[in-house]
């Protein structure tokens, strides 16, 4: 919806700018004649950028909203699982029952990996980081499937997403399984999305691996919370890789990559790490005190989040899950479970915490989460990557099929020298 035009001001030149509304958020200036004026906007991080229209989901941070094609977030954790909400972000409604299981039944076909990329995992050391090799093999799969680059044909398209969202899981669970040095376990097609990830990554040949229904419903929320988050770094990256027209195993993986950065991934794995440093609940207040002082250089992790300057909505769903794990698990006197769940309690209690908004956010408890399910913090954010792979490729469909598609090519504030001369070697001086 349009709105009536903004007026830039610039010396004695006056730009007119028109103004777009969605059906939710912020209203946005459309700053793309700009450049025709003279002058570009300079927005480092594109912390007040719209990079493009979606219609997929949406994030109110004040308010602590987060809409999957308007559904909110509490309700498809509740009521939905991974596959449907999957299918949700894909198609923009909710699956009819035969839908539903159609789309399962076509995910349980493409579960296995080619057998020649057997040879691909026995070329990496064994300690190699699951992430670099989700990268690699992901990005791989342009190889094994070549019409996949036909991105301009809508049923190469999908058969692209769907070979994603079920070959992802496996390439996620060998990765796991080369670490330790264990045989691969082949997919399962008679059980479900997420019960078949759990008996890849814990199954063995001797014994099958036969995951309780709450710890399966445990796995498949934080699926659900992590699928899609609007345009963060690693889906902006998918979208400008894919705004090239490259192969789609291509600008999965490097979505991938990104987001196998600390300051996006790998936030759950850092929770772990201090509590580990903190090590018993006799020293959480030492670290309560530190993370108080401005000069300590030191900050909680899992606590506050970019977006969110309320209860990050997730975080609660991800609250009710962590308790239900360590209930069915009897954990709550784990040593490391008795100091995130104190630091939780300071965290809702402390008026310090209140009136900064430091809410536990949704990276403390799926951490913790995670540990309890046995999953060694090296594959967290693989298993981040396993769920945002749903909300990728349907960002990157949602893109690619876009009337008013460009490819994406951000402008720079040139800092460097100005024009000079090329100078002979032998003239210039020491």
């Amino acid at each position: 919806m349009n709105k009536p035009n903004a007026t830039l001001k610039i010396g004695d030149q006056s730009i007119e700018l028109p103004t777009m509304a969605g059906t939710l958020g912020l209203d946005v200036v459309d700053t793309r004649a700009l450049g025709n004026q003279g002058f570009f906007t300079y927005d480092p991080g594109f912390l007040s950028t719209a990079s493009c229209s979606s219609s997929i989901t949406f994030i109110d941070g004040d308010l602590g909203l987060l809409y999957y094609r308007g559904y909110p977030i509490e309700q498809l954790a509740e009521r939905s699982d991974f596959l449907e909400s999957a299918y949700l972000l894909w198609h923009g409604e909710l699956p009819t029952a035969e839908q539903k299981k159609e789309f399962d039944f076509l995910v349980s076909r493409h579960t296995m990996l080619h057998d020649q990329m057997l040879s691909l995992y026995k070329g990496f050391r064994r300690d190699a980081h699951p992430m670099a090799v989700m990268v690699s093999i992901i990005g791989a799969m342009a190889a094994f499937y070549p019409e996949s680059g036909d991105v301009a044909d809508p049923k190469q398209r999908e058969v692209s997403m769907f070979r994603l969202l079920a070959k992802v899981p496996t390439v996620a669970a060998w990765s796991y399984k080369y670490n330790k040095g264990e045989p691969f376990i082949y997919p399962r097609n008679d059980l479900g999305y997420t019960e078949n990830f759990l008996h890849m990554l814990h199954g063995t040949p001797c014994e099958s691996y036969q995951p309780s229904p709450v710890l399966s419903r445990a796995l498949d929320r934080i699926f659900i919370l992590h699928a899609d988050h609007e345009q963060n770094a690693s889906t902006s990256t998918v979208r400008i890789a894919g705004s090239s027209f490259a192969n789609p195993f291509a600008c999965i993986a490097a979505g991938t990559a990104c987001l196998w950065g600390p300051l996006h991934g790998g936030a759950n794995e850092a929770v772990l790490k201090m509590l580990a440093d903190i090590g018993d609940v006799s020293r959480i207040g030492e670290y309560v005190s530190k993370a108080k002082d401005k000069t300590s250089g030191f900050k909680l992790m899992g606590f506050g989040h970019r977006i969110y300057k309320n209860m990050d909505p997730r975080a609660a769903i991800m609250r009710q899950t962590c308790h239900e794990v360590l209930d069915e698990l009897g954990l709550h006197d784990d040593p490391m479970f008795k100091i995130a769940l104190k630091l939780e309690q300071i965290a809702l209690e402390d008026e310090y915490f209140i009136q900064k908004k430091l809410y536990p956010n949704v990276d403390f408890y799926s951490g913790i989460v995670l540990r309890a399910l046995g999953i060694p913090t090296s594959m967290f954010t693989a298993i981040f990557a396993l769920a945002r792979t749903a909300g990728w490729i349907a960002q990157w469909n949602e893109m690619v099929a876009s009337p008013g598609h460009k490819i994406a090519r951000p402008r720079q504030l040139y800092t460097g020298p100005t024009r000079r001369d090329f100078v002979p070697i032998a003239l210039r001086g020491a």
